[in-house]
C-alpha cells in the first residue's frame, strides 16, 4: 500500500492518509476483518507523526470503516458485500420517546454583535427589496450560499437550482410528501414523532423499521414494502445510532434496486465532534436517490425556521414541477440575512466554536469517569 503525503497538497496530512485508507478499505484492499498496521507504523510508511496517524484511524472509526478492539487494535470493519447481513444485538432505548427535544445554544457562542451587525447591512443595502416575495425555491442569494457552504464544508456540490427553502423540517416533510405521493414511507423504530406524524397526516402510510446498532435491521430492510426510506445517518434521535459506512451504503443499494428515494435527515451533523464531518448519503450518490434534508434549527437558534432540502441532479426538474406553485415560507429579510452570514464566514466560526466546546466538554466527562 501506498501511504505517503504529498506535503505540496493544502489537504491536512491526517486527511491525505485518511482517504488512502478509505479507498484501500472500500476498493477490498483491506478486506473486513484485517487487522490494520500499528499507528506508529502508519506514522512511518506515511511520513508523518504518530498522532497524524491516529487522527486518521480516529476519523475512519467515527465512519464505521474500522473499529477499535482493546489491547489489540484497529480492525476492518467495512465489507462491500455486506448486503443483508446478520444484524447487531438489539438496542434498548425508549420506543414512547416523543418530540425530539429542542436544544439550546450554547451559552456565550453565538455570535450575537456579528449577526445584529450583518441584519443592519441588509436593511440599508437591500432596502425596500425585502419587501418582495421570494420565489418559490427561495432567494437566489441564499440558495447560492447554502451551496458554496456545503461544498466547503460537506463536500455536497450541487447547483443553486438543486436547492429549495422552507419554514423548517416539517414544511419540509409536506413537500416531500407532495413531490414523490401519498405511498408507503418507511422510517426508523423509534425515530422523531413528527416526521411519521407530518407524513400521515398528508395521506401517506408509514412502515416502521426495528433499528439495530448500527442502523436499521438489514432484515427489516430487505423486507420492507415502500420504495421510500427516512433516515438520519447521523445521532439518530432518540437512540443516538450514527449509521456505520457499510449501512450508509446499503441504504443506497437498498433505493437503487428498488428505484426508490432516501429521504436523509441530517439535522445534527455539524456538530459531529471529528473534524471531518459523516460521509452523507447525498455525497455518495448525489444523481437519483437521495433527497438531503437540514435546518438552522440546530446550529443557529429553535427559532430559526428556516430549513432546506438539496433534490438529486437528475430528477430535479421533475420533482420541482410538483410543488412550484408553492409561495416560499420563509420572509426576504431572513433569507437574505442567512445568506450574508454563511458568506461572511461567521456561521463557520460560529460552528466551529460550538465544535470545539463541545469536544472539550466531551474530553473533561471522558476525563472524569477514568
Amino acid at each position: 500500500m501506498k501511504l505517503g503525503v504529498d506535503r505540496n497538497r493544502k489537504e491536512p496530512a491526517y486527511l491525505q492518509l485518511y482517504y488512502r485508507l478509505r479507498g484501500y478499505i472500500t476498493d477490498g484492499t483491506l478486506a473486513f476483518g484485517t487487522k490494520l498496521p500499528s499507528k506508529r507504523i502508519l506514522s512511518e510508511d506515511a511520513g508523518v507523526s504518530v498522532i497524524t496517524a491516529e487522527h486518521a484511524l480516529e476519523l475512519l472509526a467515527a465512519e464505521g470503516y474500522i473499529e477499535a478492539k482493546e489491547r489489540s487494535g484497529y480492525y476492518v470493519l467495512y465489507r462491500s458485500d455486506a448486503y443483508y447481513m446478520p444484524d447487531p444485538a438489539d438496542l434498548s432505548v425508549d420506543k414512547t420517546a416523543g418530540a425530539q427535544p429542542e436544544k439550546k445554544a450554547a451559552k456565550g457562542t453565538f455570535p450575537f454583535p456579528a449577526f445584529a451587525k450583518i441584519m443592519r447591512r441588509v436593511l440599508a443595502e437591500q432596502g425596500e427589496k425585502i419587501l418582495v416575495k421570494p420565489p418559490s425555491q427561495g432567494c437566489p442569494e441564499l440558495r447560492e450560499a447554502i451551496a458554496d457552504y456545503l461544498a466547503i464544508s460537506r463536500d455536497i456540490r450541487v447547483l443553486p437550482s438543486q436547492i429549495v427553502i422552507g419554514s423548517g423540517a416539517e414544511y419540509l416533510y409536506m413537500l416531500i410528501v407532495q413531490m414523490l405521493g401519498r405511498g408507503r414511507y418507511a422510517l426508523e423504530d423509534p425515530s422523531y414523532e413528527k416526521i411519521r406524524r407530518v407524513y400521515e397526516a398528508n395521506g401517506a402510510a408509514c412502515e416502521m423499521l426495528p433499528m439495530g446498532r448500527d442502523g436499521i435491521k438489514s432484515a427489516a430492510l430487505s423486507s420492507a414494502e415502500a420504495k421510500i426510506l427516512h433516515v438520519t445517518p447521523f445521532h439518530s434521535y432518540p437512540t443516538g445510532v450514527t449509521a456505520t459506512a457499510g449501512k450508509r451504503r446499503e441504504y443506497i443499494r437498498w433505493a437503487t434496486e428498488r428505484g426508490g428515494t432516501l429521504i436523509e435527515d441530517d439535522f445534527d451533523s455539524e456538530f459531529s465532534l471529528t473534524s471531518k464531518a459523516v460521509d452523507t448519503l447525498f455525497s455518495l450518490e448525489p444523481e437519483r436517490s437521495v433527497i438531503y434534508l437540514n435546518t438552522f434549527s440546530e446550529t443557529i437558534a429553535p427559532s430559526m425556521r428556516v430549513g432546506y432540502m438539496i433534490l438529486p441532479a437528475a430528477r430535479a426538474r421533475e420533482l420541482l414541477s410538483a410543488i412550484s406553485f408553492y409561495s416560499c415560507t420563509v420572509p426576504a429579510f431572513d433569507q437574505y440575512v442567512l445568506a450574508e452570514f454563511l458568506r461572511s464566514g461567521e456561521f463557520a466560526r460560529h460552528v466551529n466554536r460550538v465544535r470545539r466546546m463541545r469536544r472539550r466538554i466531551s474530553g473533561e466527562e471522558c476525563g472524569e469517569g477514568k
